[in-house]
């Protein structure tokens, strides 16, 4: 490795660490030309996930949206981003399985607002108020109604 200070081409590794849940391994360097330390990070090449898009583009999947999307839905609310970062890593165990490495946002979505149903009811209905793309107040009261359907099917289960 090419050293910044002097240019020089030979280095020891003085130490190595794994960072980010072993996706990057952290190298503490020491040039031989002229003695200076520096670090260097080796990273997998990562594959482009793709998220195929309503009217067919494909467009590649970015998580800081999905999380963003998540935060909005959930903000002022009592949800952990922990939980939330987990429905992250979810979507993207779900394109790592996938087998041409692209999911439809439907799917996605399906997926996000199952789990966000199970976290949090208000979350869930900001959320499909932005993905099922409610344009009328009664579209609100057909998603609530069927929570409500839902809740009462629960007690009825219950011992």
């Amino acid at each position: 490795m090419k050293c910044p200070f002097c240019s020089h081409l030979e280095d020891r590794v003085v130490d190595s660490r794994e960072g980010r849940e072993g996706l990057v391994i952290r190298r503490r360097r020491e040039c031989l030309g002229c003695k200076k330390r520096f670090t260097s990070y080796e990273r997998i090449d990562e594959i482009t996930y793709r998220l195929i898009k309503r009217d067919g583009r494909r467009e590649p999947f970015e998580r800081q949206k999905l999380m963003a999307g998540l935060l909005k839905a959930c903000e002022k609310r009592t949800v952990a981003t922990k939980s939330l970062e987990e429905i992250a890593d979810e979507v993207e165990s779900m394109l790592q399985d996938s087998p041409d490495k692209e999911l439809s946002t439907e799917k996605v979505g399906a997926h996000v607002m199952v789990r966000l149903r199970d976290l949090d009811k208000i979350a869930y209905v900001r959320f499909a108020s932005v993905y099922r793309r409610f344009e009328e107040p009664s579209d609100f009261l057909q998603e609530l109604k069927g929570l409500l359907d839902q809740k009462q099917a629960e007690r009825h289960r219950e011992p």
